[in-house]
Protein backbone atom coordinates (compact mmCIF):
# COMPACT_ATOMS: atom_id res chain seq x y z
CA UNK A 1 0.00 0.00 0.00
CA UNK A 2 1.30 3.39 -1.10
CA UNK A 3 2.71 5.40 2.40
CA UNK A 4 2.12 9.00 -0.11
CA UNK A 5 -0.67 11.00 1.76
CA UNK A 6 -4.16 10.76 0.16
CA UNK A 7 -5.27 14.78 0.06
CA UNK A 8 -3.42 18.01 0.94
CA UNK A 9 -5.23 17.96 3.95
CA UNK A 10 -2.41 15.68 5.30
CA UNK A 11 0.40 17.55 4.69
CA UNK A 12 1.61 18.75 8.18
CA UNK A 13 3.71 21.29 6.87
CA UNK A 14 2.38 24.85 6.86
CA UNK A 15 3.95 27.78 5.58
CA UNK A 16 5.84 30.29 8.08
CA UNK A 17 4.61 34.28 7.74
CA UNK A 18 7.92 34.78 5.75
CA UNK A 19 7.49 31.43 4.05
CA UNK A 20 3.63 32.14 3.32
CA UNK A 21 5.02 35.63 1.76
CA UNK A 22 7.40 33.85 -0.57
CA UNK A 23 4.72 31.52 -1.59
CA UNK A 24 2.54 33.90 -2.07
CA UNK A 25 4.50 36.02 -4.42
CA UNK A 26 5.71 32.77 -6.17
CA UNK A 27 2.16 31.83 -7.22
CA UNK A 28 1.26 35.36 -8.28
CA UNK A 29 4.43 35.27 -10.60
CA UNK A 30 2.94 32.44 -12.21
CA UNK A 31 -0.14 33.79 -13.54
CA UNK A 32 -3.25 33.06 -12.70
CA UNK A 33 -4.38 29.61 -11.71
CA UNK A 34 -7.31 27.96 -13.22
CA UNK A 35 -6.60 24.66 -10.17
CA UNK A 36 -7.20 25.80 -6.83
CA UNK A 37 -4.63 24.54 -4.83
CA UNK A 38 -3.53 24.34 -1.22
CA UNK A 39 -0.12 24.86 -1.06
CA UNK A 40 1.05 24.33 2.78
CA UNK A 41 -2.01 26.94 3.28
CA UNK A 42 -2.06 29.49 0.40
CA UNK A 43 -4.46 29.27 -1.63
CA UNK A 44 -3.24 29.84 -5.78
CA UNK A 45 -6.71 30.72 -6.76
CA UNK A 46 -8.60 32.77 -3.81
CA UNK A 47 -11.05 34.28 -5.59
CA UNK A 48 -11.92 31.31 -7.98
CA UNK A 49 -15.48 31.41 -8.97
CA UNK A 50 -15.78 27.43 -7.92
CA UNK A 51 -14.29 28.01 -5.03
CA UNK A 52 -11.75 24.95 -4.24
CA UNK A 53 -11.62 23.20 -7.85
CA UNK A 54 -10.92 21.13 -8.69
CA UNK A 55 -10.70 19.56 -5.03
CA UNK A 56 -14.89 19.82 -5.42
CA UNK A 57 -14.84 17.83 -8.18
CA UNK A 58 -12.55 15.15 -7.49
CA UNK A 59 -14.45 14.54 -3.79
CA UNK A 60 -16.87 13.19 -6.11
CA UNK A 61 -14.88 11.08 -8.29
CA UNK A 62 -11.91 9.92 -5.80
CA UNK A 63 -13.87 6.57 -4.43
CA UNK A 64 -14.33 5.85 -7.79
CA UNK A 65 -10.35 5.38 -8.34
CA UNK A 66 -8.59 2.65 -6.46
CA UNK A 67 -6.93 4.25 -3.14
CA UNK A 68 -3.30 2.33 -4.30
CA UNK A 69 -2.56 2.59 -7.85
CA UNK A 70 1.10 1.09 -6.93
CA UNK A 71 2.54 0.02 -10.71
CA UNK A 72 0.32 1.99 -12.43
CA UNK A 73 0.78 4.59 -15.10
CA UNK A 74 -1.27 7.68 -15.39
CA UNK A 75 -1.46 9.88 -18.47
CA UNK A 76 -3.33 13.00 -17.83
CA UNK A 77 -4.03 15.23 -20.80
CA UNK A 78 -5.01 18.99 -21.03
CA UNK A 79 -3.22 18.80 -17.11
CA UNK A 80 -3.87 22.09 -16.53
CA UNK A 81 -2.32 23.29 -12.71
CA UNK A 82 -1.74 19.73 -12.28
CA UNK A 83 -4.27 19.04 -9.57
CA UNK A 84 -5.65 15.42 -11.08
CA UNK A 85 -1.98 14.40 -12.15
CA UNK A 86 -1.01 15.21 -8.05
CA UNK A 87 -3.67 13.55 -7.02
CA UNK A 88 -2.82 10.19 -8.88
CA UNK A 89 0.65 10.00 -8.09
CA UNK A 90 -0.32 10.42 -4.49
CA UNK A 91 -1.90 7.09 -5.03
CA UNK A 92 0.88 5.38 -5.69
CA UNK A 93 1.18 5.45 -9.39
CA UNK A 94 4.53 4.36 -10.44
CA UNK A 95 4.33 6.62 -13.80
CA UNK A 96 2.15 10.38 -14.46
CA UNK A 97 2.42 11.99 -17.30
CA UNK A 98 0.48 15.15 -17.62
CA UNK A 99 0.21 17.32 -20.89
CA UNK A 100 -0.84 20.45 -21.74
CA UNK A 101 0.13 22.70 -24.56
CA UNK A 102 -0.20 26.02 -22.03
CA UNK A 103 3.74 26.54 -21.47
CA UNK A 104 1.79 28.49 -17.86
CA UNK A 105 -0.19 25.84 -16.78
CA UNK A 106 2.89 23.83 -17.40
CA UNK A 107 4.95 25.80 -15.24
CA UNK A 108 2.38 25.95 -11.82
CA UNK A 109 2.06 22.22 -12.23
CA UNK A 110 5.63 21.88 -12.06
CA UNK A 111 5.84 24.80 -8.82
CA UNK A 112 2.83 22.73 -7.78
CA UNK A 113 4.83 19.35 -7.40
CA UNK A 114 7.96 20.53 -6.47
CA UNK A 115 6.32 22.50 -3.61
CA UNK A 116 3.82 19.31 -2.40
CA UNK A 117 7.37 17.06 -3.27
CA UNK A 118 5.32 14.88 -5.66
CA UNK A 119 7.44 13.82 -8.84
CA UNK A 120 5.36 14.07 -12.25
CA UNK A 121 6.42 13.98 -15.86
CA UNK A 122 5.18 17.21 -17.76
CA UNK A 123 5.54 17.66 -21.59
CA UNK A 124 4.18 20.52 -24.10
CA UNK A 125 1.92 18.02 -26.08
CA UNK A 126 -1.46 18.56 -27.18
CA UNK A 127 -4.49 15.90 -26.93
CA UNK A 128 -4.34 16.06 -30.70
CA UNK A 129 -1.36 14.39 -31.00
CA UNK A 130 -1.50 12.14 -27.81
CA UNK A 131 -1.56 9.15 -29.78
CA UNK A 132 1.99 9.94 -31.16
CA UNK A 133 3.55 9.68 -26.83
CA UNK A 134 5.09 6.21 -26.47
CA UNK A 135 3.30 2.99 -25.16
CA UNK A 136 0.20 3.40 -23.45
CA UNK A 137 -1.39 4.06 -20.00
CA UNK A 138 -3.37 2.26 -17.26
CA UNK A 139 -5.23 5.31 -16.66
CA UNK A 140 -6.32 8.28 -18.72
CA UNK A 141 -7.40 11.29 -17.20
CA UNK A 142 -9.77 13.32 -20.09
CA UNK A 143 -10.58 15.98 -17.63
CA UNK A 144 -12.51 19.28 -18.45
CA UNK A 145 -10.80 19.44 -22.15
CA UNK A 146 -13.38 17.98 -23.86
CA UNK A 147 -16.10 21.02 -24.68
CA UNK A 148 -12.52 22.91 -25.31
CA UNK A 149 -11.86 21.47 -28.33
CA UNK A 150 -13.45 22.54 -32.04
CA UNK A 151 -12.41 18.82 -32.93
CA UNK A 152 -13.72 16.73 -29.78
CA UNK A 153 -14.65 13.50 -31.18
CA UNK A 154 -11.72 13.24 -33.29
CA UNK A 155 -9.46 14.04 -30.01
CA UNK A 156 -11.24 11.70 -28.06
CA UNK A 157 -11.10 8.79 -30.69
CA UNK A 158 -7.18 9.57 -30.79
CA UNK A 159 -6.96 9.47 -27.08
CA UNK A 160 -8.63 6.01 -27.29
CA UNK A 161 -5.07 4.50 -28.24
CA UNK A 162 -3.07 5.38 -25.15
CA UNK A 163 -6.27 3.58 -23.05
CA UNK A 164 -4.45 0.36 -21.56
CA UNK A 165 -6.86 0.18 -18.59
CA UNK A 166 -9.46 2.80 -17.79
CA UNK A 167 -10.50 6.33 -19.37
CA UNK A 168 -11.31 8.74 -16.62
CA UNK A 169 -13.48 11.21 -18.73
CA UNK A 170 -15.42 14.55 -17.86
CA UNK A 171 -16.92 17.33 -19.43
CA UNK A 172 -19.38 20.19 -18.86
CA UNK A 173 -22.86 19.06 -19.53
CA UNK A 174 -25.43 21.00 -20.59
CA UNK A 175 -29.14 20.21 -21.50
CA UNK A 176 -31.07 16.72 -20.28
CA UNK A 177 -29.10 14.70 -18.10
CA UNK A 178 -30.55 12.14 -18.53
CA UNK A 179 -29.97 9.16 -20.57
CA UNK A 180 -31.81 5.75 -22.35
CA UNK A 181 -31.78 3.67 -24.56
CA UNK A 182 -33.00 4.59 -28.41
CA UNK A 183 -33.47 2.93 -31.41
CA UNK A 184 -30.89 1.95 -33.97
CA UNK A 185 -32.23 3.39 -36.73
CA UNK A 186 -35.23 5.69 -37.47
CA UNK A 187 -36.77 6.78 -41.08
CA UNK A 188 -35.77 10.16 -42.24
CA UNK A 189 -39.48 11.41 -41.57
CA UNK A 190 -39.25 10.74 -38.34
CA UNK A 191 -38.35 14.71 -36.78
CA UNK A 192 -40.52 14.11 -33.58
CA UNK A 193 -36.94 12.58 -32.00
CA UNK A 194 -34.98 16.09 -32.62
CA UNK A 195 -37.65 17.93 -30.37
CA UNK A 196 -37.10 15.01 -27.71
CA UNK A 197 -34.57 17.15 -24.98
CA UNK A 198 -32.81 13.67 -24.05
CA UNK A 199 -32.47 12.46 -27.62
CA UNK A 200 -28.06 13.10 -27.81
CA UNK A 201 -27.22 16.14 -28.93
CA UNK A 202 -24.43 18.75 -28.66
CA UNK A 203 -24.68 22.12 -28.28
CA UNK A 204 -22.19 24.65 -30.66
CA UNK A 205 -21.03 27.85 -29.25
CA UNK A 206 -20.21 30.31 -31.97
CA UNK A 207 -18.86 32.88 -29.86
CA UNK A 208 -18.71 32.73 -26.03
CA UNK A 209 -19.89 30.45 -22.86
CA UNK A 210 -19.23 31.87 -19.91
CA UNK A 211 -16.66 34.46 -20.74
CA UNK A 212 -15.17 32.23 -22.45
CA UNK A 213 -14.43 31.72 -26.36
CA UNK A 214 -12.65 27.90 -25.84
CA UNK A 215 -16.05 26.72 -24.80
CA UNK A 216 -16.98 24.80 -28.69
CA UNK A 217 -18.94 22.01 -28.33
CA UNK A 218 -20.84 21.39 -24.69
CA UNK A 219 -23.11 17.92 -24.99
CA UNK A 220 -26.03 16.69 -23.21
CA UNK A 221 -25.91 13.42 -21.05
CA UNK A 222 -27.18 11.23 -23.47
CA UNK A 223 -24.33 12.69 -25.90
CA UNK A 224 -21.78 11.89 -23.75
CA UNK A 225 -22.71 8.36 -23.57
CA UNK A 226 -22.88 7.94 -26.67
CA UNK A 227 -19.95 9.36 -28.28
CA UNK A 228 -18.12 7.24 -25.46
CA UNK A 229 -19.93 4.23 -26.77
CA UNK A 230 -19.30 4.80 -30.40
CA UNK A 231 -15.40 5.31 -29.32
CA UNK A 232 -15.23 1.77 -28.93
CA UNK A 233 -15.67 2.81 -24.72
CA UNK A 234 -17.82 0.34 -21.91
CA UNK A 235 -18.96 3.02 -19.41
CA UNK A 236 -18.24 1.13 -15.81
CA UNK A 237 -19.17 3.87 -13.92
CA UNK A 238 -20.71 6.91 -13.59
CA UNK A 239 -19.65 8.88 -10.19
CA UNK A 240 -20.90 12.24 -10.69
CA UNK A 241 -23.07 14.05 -13.22
CA UNK A 242 -19.95 15.20 -15.35
CA UNK A 243 -17.84 12.46 -15.03
CA UNK A 244 -17.46 8.46 -16.30
CA UNK A 245 -14.85 5.58 -16.35
CA UNK A 246 -14.78 3.53 -19.14
CA UNK A 247 -12.47 0.88 -19.86
CA UNK A 248 -11.95 0.57 -23.59
CA UNK A 249 -13.10 -2.95 -25.07
CA UNK A 250 -13.92 -2.09 -28.78
CA UNK A 251 -11.78 0.41 -30.16
CA UNK A 252 -10.36 -1.83 -33.10
CA UNK A 253 -12.26 -2.98 -35.91
CA UNK A 254 -10.24 -5.50 -38.16
CA UNK A 255 -6.93 -4.62 -36.94
CA UNK A 256 -6.68 -0.85 -36.94
CA UNK A 257 -8.68 1.52 -34.60
CA UNK A 258 -12.45 3.37 -35.29
CA UNK A 259 -10.26 6.98 -36.19
CA UNK A 260 -7.90 5.20 -38.64
CA UNK A 261 -10.61 3.38 -40.24
CA UNK A 262 -12.32 7.11 -40.54
CA UNK A 263 -9.53 8.78 -42.08
CA UNK A 264 -8.96 5.76 -44.50
CA UNK A 265 -13.04 6.35 -45.34
CA UNK A 266 -13.21 2.03 -44.56
CA UNK A 267 -15.37 2.39 -41.67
Amino acid sequence: MSSVPESFQDFPTRATALEAGQLARRISELGEWFHNFDLHGIPTAPHHFLGAFPNIKWRRIAKAIPADLTGASVLDVGCNGGFYSIEMKKRGATRVLGIDVDDRYLNQARFAAETLGVEIELQKCSVYSADKLPGEFDYVLFMGLFYHLRYPLLALDNLIKKVAGKLVFQTMVRGSGRAQVWADDYPIWNTQIFDDPDFPAMYFIEKSYSNDPTNWWIPNCAAVEGMLRSSGLTIEAHPEPETWICSSVSAMRQGKFIVDHELEGTL
